[in-house]
């Protein structure tokens, strides 16, 4: 059964209480290096039949309609779960460490760029080798 996964932030230009939050613990425990964080959802969907577009994008649609708050909050990604370097669960995602220091999407998001100029972002470094 394949496993869709959504995440949304919060809108770059709203503040994050949690994720102040959080970067006010993380200094509290020596963590300095690191000045900010922002706080968002991971919905894990899982869906019957193939694996296609098509399902992807009624979930994608499914994401905008019902499990954001467009007023708040931006869906940034609609994958399936081991694609794209993503494990096949949550608890493999976090393991394989599949995170970035690269902040260069936090300032396109900050300019007004919307989630498809960010992952076709996204896409061209990877394709370059950068990501």
């Amino acid at each position: 059964m394949p496993t869709i996964v959504v995440e949304v932030m919060p809108k770059a230009e709203l503040l994050d209480p949690q994720g102040k939050a959080v970067a006010g613990a993380l200094a509290r425990l020596g963590r300095s290096q690191i000045n900010s964080v922002r706080v968002g959802k991971r919905f894990e969907i899982e869906v019957d039949g193939p694996a296609d577009d098509a399902i992807l994008a009624e979930v994608a649609a499914l994401a905008d309609e019902v499990l954001a708050n467009l007023v708040i909050e931006d869906v940034i990604s609609v994958h399936f779960a081991g694609a794209d370097g993503f494990g096949f669960d949550a608890a493999e995602d976090f393991a394989t460490g599949n995170v970035t220091s690269d902040t260069s999407f936090d300032a396109a998001a900050a300019s007004g760029a919307t989630s498809d100029e960010t992952e076709q972002q996204l896409d061209d470094e990877i394709s370059e080798g950068l990501a």
